[in-house]
């Protein structure tokens, strides 16, 4: 009879604490608490509001899937989905951005068992999706930052033209509500509409131009790509501390750089906007710094590292260029974590041929 009585299922047991506190992860929302800041200035309080709602979803939808594996909850999922907020417009709707970072996280890191073993960035994976699943929305809820004190410190977001500072007042009486607000990139796009770079690099990104069908409003861009200032600093600071490895961040500024050059100035290609914009613009800093540095989806060899980082950076020149985004580092970061693992596989070959090589020559 007790042969035959059966098994019960294996219950996993309860974690010994419910939070994984980690260094590393620490420091990486140290770093992004300027540009939090910032955020709130540029476009109101609204930002912390989706800031909320993205940390509620994606700790809930960790908990859920770590508990049952008898794992802790841990801060890595904090710096996701700060990070996946941070690449949202301002205006995003709350339920959408919830839908984002679920998907994220679930899909891009607990479904193949949680912290450090997911092949991708999950911040970006939700951000793709929502890219792709709301692309009115992620599109159309781009706004102009707010300018001087207290800025949006003392609003709680531009949803709507009629809202909008002085500066825009005279395009919010002629129904600018109707009107689409285009990023930086997107202008430069469709309408060869330059941004100017100070404005790029500070942040302060908005006014009007004129476009085929009238005037339109200039939007800045995601709520944590505005300043490449605070970007550039933030990137200090994990380099000098080590939490971002240099070669990740510098190989794929690089391989934008080349790829740009090449093609526009050497090759005369048309489309190309100039190298200094594309690096300010369309949230390339922001990606180079923050996500292409993820240390688990990463190559972990150095050689690896600068191939992924310049793949990356070609990719992110190349699809807007040839493609329909007019901005692609989701997608191109998506990419490269694909051929990630492959990277660190083919130079390890390598090397071991080298090695063998060299025992011959010696014998």
């Amino acid at each position: 009879m007790a042969e035959t009585q059966a098994k019960s299922p294996e219950v996993a047991p309860k974690p010994r604490r419910l939070f994984l506190k980690q260094a590393v992860m620490s420091r990486m929302l140290l770093a992004l608490s300027p540009l939090l800041v910032a955020g709130i200035y540029f476009f109101g309080w609204r930002v912390v509001a989706l800031l909320a709602v993205c940390v509620a979803g994606g700790v809930a939808t960790e908990w859920v899937m770590a508990s049952r594996r008898g794992k802790p909850v841990s801060q890595a999922v904090l710096v996701t989905c700060v990070l996946f907020a941070l690449s949202l417009p301002p205006t995003m709707p709350y339920w959408m951005a919830v839908v984002g970072v679920v998907v994220g996280v679930l899909f891009g890191k607990e479904v193949y068992g949680g912290f450090g073993r997911n092949w991708c960035n999950p911040a970006i994976v939700g951000r793709a999706f929502v890219y792709v699943a709301f692309p009115v929305q992620m599109t159309g809820s781009f706004v102009p930052a707010f300018r001087g004190f207290p800025g949006g410190f003392a609003r709680w977001s531009l949803a709507t033209m009629a809202e909008a500072p002085e500066w825009l007042a005279t395009v919010a009486k002629t129904g600018a509500d109707a009107m689409t607000a285009a990023t930086p990139k997107w202008s430069w796009r469709d309408f060869g509409v330059d941004t100017p770079l100070s404005d790029l690099f500070f942040g302060n990104i908005g006014g009007t131009f004129e476009g085929p069908y009238g005037e339109k409003v200039l939007a800045a861009g995601s709520i944590g790509e505005v300043s490449a200032l605070l970007i550039l600093l933030a990137g200090i600071y994990l380099m000098a501390t080590r939490t971002a490895n240099w070669r990740l961040t510098a190989s794929t500024l690089l391989g934008i750089s080349v790829t740009n050059v090449l093609f526009r100035d050497v090759l005369g290609a048309k489309g190309l906007p100039s190298l200094p914009f594309t690096l300010l613009s369309a949230g390339l800093l922001y990606a180079a710094v923050f996500m292409v540095t993820d240390p688990v989806s990463a190559p972990k060899k150095r050689l690896s590292m600068w191939l992924y980082g310049l793949f990356i950076g070609a990719v992110v020149v190349l699809i807007p260029w040839r493609g329909q985004f007019a901005g692609a580092v989701s997608f191109s970061i998506l990419l490269g974590n694909m051929v990630g693992p492959s990277l660190d596989l083919a130079v390890r070959a390598w090397g071991e041929r080298k090695k063998a090589a060299a025992k011959e020559a010696a014998a």
